[in-house]
């Protein structure tokens, strides 16, 4: 038992805490019901961490393949389920939501690259069509529910991974340039709503009442908090459910609204805090194998996307899409998600 009391990040796990508090805090003032449904998933998210930091380094490296089949079949079962305005991205038992397995499955995701970057070195053209196939199939997946964002994450972790690994300039540059040529094609795949996402990001007036309206209500609620916010519990946006998603996807904007630019800074100012724990090691030189480093890159990216993507788009400096802010939003899944990925991360250190 000392060992595994030894071995444990506390500073880490009490950035975790400090964060999900945050975001607790939030939501009291909005609702209190999410607030008690929230503090059990930070229970649960708890336990589920010191369950994964507990497992041994091996047995993480020989399950990575595993979990990446379980990630894929997590993926497929939502399709067989009823849909949520048009998506297909809840797993359900009866009329409840139990699981969104897009969000479960990023620390299998990581633990998977992670190994293949480590046995099958992406320096080595021939291997670059593992790699390729490993993103390609969950990304299509979580495309097809169609959830962007999210498909956009695993695609962002995945390409650090492999610079970080050593892929050659030239494959990078191929990459890139096969990415290009294909926009045409992934435009013509995206959905309506995702499309007129886009075009009220160019002109927000275009569709004041529609397309553009989350866009424009974030925005308004960012912008009257100034800089010390209306006061908690007093933010009009959230309060008189002018603003969308007020509790998930654009909680950012209800957080600045009621605690202002300071509030956000604060905020921002504890995720850079967590992401240099994450890669304080790698830059120190403590870390050699490619299996650590890899992994703690790809969960470094995973959650610095998330954090600019919500924020972005609630600023309004980049297109609306669903993506959680870490550790703040409300929703099990996602807590469940950066629990496993920071139990993974300090079992393998």
């Amino acid at each position: 038992m000392g060992r595994y009391i030894d071995h444990f990040d506390w500073l880490t796990a009490l950035l975790l805490l400090g964060l999900g508090a945050f975001g607790l805090f939030l939501l009291l003032t909005i609702d209190r019901s999410l607030f008690f449904q929230q503090l059990l998933y930070l229970g649960i998210a708890g336990v589920v961490l010191v369950l994964f930091y507990r497992l041994d380094r091996t047995i993480l490296w020989w399950l990575a393949p595993a979990g990446y089949v379980v990630a894929l079949l997590l993926l497929v079962i939502p399709f067989f389920g009823p849909s949520i305005r048009g998506s297909y991205r809840w797993i359900f038992i009866g009329s409840l939501q139990l699981l969104q397995p897009s969000e479960v499955i990023k620390p299998l995701l990581l633990l998977a690259f992670a190994r293949a970057m480590a046995a099958y070195s992406p320096r080595n053209f021939r291997f670059l069509p593992i790699h390729v196939i490993l993103l390609f199939i969950p990304f299509a997946l979580v495309f097809r529910q169609p959830d962007l964002g999210t498909s956009l994450v695993y695609a962002g972790m995945w390409l650090t991974m492999l610079v970080a690994s050593g892929v050659s300039v030239g494959m990078l540059a191929g990459a890139t340039a096969a990415i290009i040529l294909l926009l045409p094609v992934v435009w013509r795949m995206l959905a309506v709503y995702q499309k007129a996402r886009i075009f009220t990001f160019l002109n927000p007036a275009l569709d004041p009442k529609g397309a553009g309206y989350n866009a424009l209500q974030a925005v308004i609620a960012v912008g009257s908090g100034q800089l010390f916010g209306r006061g908690l519990g007093m933010g009009t946006q959230s309060h008189l459910r002018f603003l969308p998603e007020f509790h998930t996807d654009f909680i950012f904007a209800t957080l600045v609204e009621e605690l202002g630019f300071i509030g956000g800074l604060v905020l921002l100012l504890g995720y850079a805090f967590l992401l240099w724990r994450i890669i304080a090691p790698l830059v120190r030189g403590r870390v050699q194998d490619v299996f650590h480093f890899s992994y703690a890159v790809g969960l470094f990216a995973m959650l610095l996307s998330q954090i600019f993507i919500n924020a972005g788009m609630n600023m309004g400096i980049i297109p609306v899409t669903g993506i959680t802010l870490p550790l703040v939003s409300y929703g099990g899944s996602s807590l469940l998600s950066i629990a496993m990925s920071f139990g993974i991360l300090i079992a393998i250190r």
